[in-house]
């Protein structure tokens, strides 16, 4: 329990639901949802339309999402990969014919075609009980009578200022007088509410098919792009076999590769033969933490991609052997300064939303733009901003990552799930990009290793190795005398571009009726329960 005299959030108690989302407008929508008879499903959609609207940054319907669901409570947990594909035209031939030898933030050749509201329709007819039409009233209200700009929303949008002047949709949508919104002030997507509500209307379909479609496919080819009207009919997302790992007693699952997830989980597998040590903070646990994310993160780039197309070595990296050799590498003393050769197998934005019912229907959902405004593409006339997760394909055709017809990329997005004893006990998840698997095991490690409750366990001071640097980023609330710590041990500390990641969780107690919820005080967020 935190010390009630210091500035700092209690974690949110209910008995009949909870909702913990990045956005109080979101969490609130999700609360009436489930007050109006709604269940989980239905209330984490609904929320997370809003927030399509109210964090316009963070995500959208030109996005992707992910979610774990464990019906009634049970570990029984249901996994659905709502993430967008190449257009069928996308081959590394085409790209290396054209001279193209990265995939540039700001081209068509970053966009995915989009599978969001896919994503939604699919799991509301599956797990829902309310119809997409009438989940999506409250965004379309936001959208269309608008909304009041947060704290945190202000600052994501103005950081991407540049980006959004070189798009004149954006421009016209996100810039007055040459300014971003500012906090407190009242702005209206009113393009996205007609086509939010040519969805509710008209279904999914609206979306993938007809004019809203080919107004996306004209402006992407207008660019450059190779999408085409049947890449986007043909949108289908998938529900997937969970992958999961055992840490401290409890079960962790995480949905399969093409995301990250299986990353969160190795990682755990490191720590578990680690030490609780010195406490959450202290030099020695986070230079194991570190160097364990060095390694589990190298991994990441060399064997991640869709199953699909690509041999994935899940099992592999989840052997408890594989972890103890990750292990062995590291020197309590001082830090790796190049990471080791080990034998392989034989054979940056997003929101999360939780929500609880009644029932203990529990949903953990995750939906995303990747970087702040994803491709800095905003088609026109429909208010839709696209994703840039074509970003993380490789142009190299002998990476499992290459990017080919139809594939999806590399992931970063994973909504997580603890169960014991035959019952969720958790729906948790951590925003940041990169930042993602390491910040599942970070969380979850603090409540499991240290016995921290489930919002002290979010408001502690974040550091995280950056896999393509080396350089590890440290928030500004790390003590002093550890920074100088970890500087002993080799690493180099850099202060974050900006606060790191953000999270929300929901904890069931069975035996006492109690829903107990957090939410990431680096968002605007909250968690509600009633």
């Amino acid at each position: 329990m935190r010390n009630l005299e210091l500035p700092g959030r209690s974690p949110v108690h209910g008995t009949q639901g909870m909702a913990a989302t990045s956005n109080p407008l979101s969490t609130l929508t999700a609360i009436e949802v489930l007050k109006s008879g709604g269940n989980a499903m239905d209330a984490a959609i609904a929320a997370c339309a809003v927030q399509c609207v109210v964090e316009p940054a963070s995500t959208g319907i030109g996005g992707d999402c992910f979610c774990l669901y464990a019906p009634s409570g049970s570990d029984k947990i249901v996994a659905f990969n709502g993430s967008g594909r190449a257009p069928r035209a996308a081959t590394p031939e085409w790209f290396a014919e054209q001279g193209i030898t990265e995939i540039e933030r700001q081209s068509p050749h970053s966009v995915t075609v989009p599978s969001a509201v896919d994503g939604w329709d699919r799991l509301i007819g599956a797990h829902g009980t309310r119809e997409l039409g009438e989940l999506l009233q409250p965004a379309i209200r936001y959208a269309r009578a608008g909304y009041p700009v947060a704290s945190r929303v202000s600052v994501d949008i103005a950081s991407q200022t540049g980006i959004i002047r070189d798009d004149e949709n954006l421009s016209s949508v996100f810039l007055n007088g040459g300014k971003t919104p500012a906090v407190g002030t009242l702005h209206r997507q009113p393009e996205l509410a007609n086509t939010l509500d040519a969805i509710a209307r008209n279904g999914r379909d609206a979306f993938y098919t007809g004019e809203i479609a080919e107004n996306i496919v004209d402006y992407l080819r207008s660019k450059g792009g190779l999408h085409t009207l049947e890449d986007f009919a043909g949108v289908e997302g998938d529900f997937v076999e969970p992958i999961s790992t055992e840490y401290r007693g409890y079960t962790i699952h995480q949905c399969p590769p093409n995301g990250q997830g299986v990353i969160a989980l190795l990682l755990l597998n490191i720590m578990e033969g680690v030490e609780a040590g010195d406490g959450p903070l202290g030099p020695e646990r986070l230079h194991f933490e570190i160097e364990a994310g060095r390694l589990a993160y190298r991994d990441r780039a060399a064997y991640l991609a869709d199953p699909a197309h690509a041999e994935v070595p899940v099992d592999w990296l989840l052997s408890r052997e594989h972890a103890d050799d990750l292990r062995r590498e590291i020197t309590p003393a001082k830090a790796m300064t190049e990471l080791p050769e080990l034998p392989g197998p034989e054979h940056k934005d997003t929101v999360y939303i939780t929500v609880v019912d009644k029932d203990r229907n529990a949903c953990s959902f995750i939906n995303t733009l990747y970087y702040g405004f994803g491709s800095g593409l905003m088609a026109p006339e429909t208010g839709v901003v696209l994703h840039n997760r074509g970003m993380s394909f490789s142009l190299d055709p002998a990476h499992p990552n290459c990017i080919a017809p139809g594939k999806r990329p590399l992931h970063t997005i994973i909504p997580g799930m603890v169960t014991k004893g035959g019952k969720t006990l958790m729906s948790y998840g951590v925003m940041g990009g990169e930042y993602q698997a390491y910040g599942h095991m970070q969380f979850l490690t603090r409540m499991f290793d240290f016995g921290l409750d489930i919002q002290e366990a979010q408001d502690l001071p974040r550091v995280f190795p950056d896999p393509r640097s080396g350089e590890v980023q440290a928030e500004s609330g790390l003590a002093e005398k550890v920074a100088k710590a970890l500087r002993a041990k080799g690493h180099t500390l850099i202060a974050p571009e900006k606060p790191i990641g953000g999270s929300q969780a929901i904890w069931i107690d069975w035996d006492e009726g109690v829903l107990t919820g957090g939410s990431d005080p680096r968002k605007d967020g909250c968690a509600l329960g009633y």
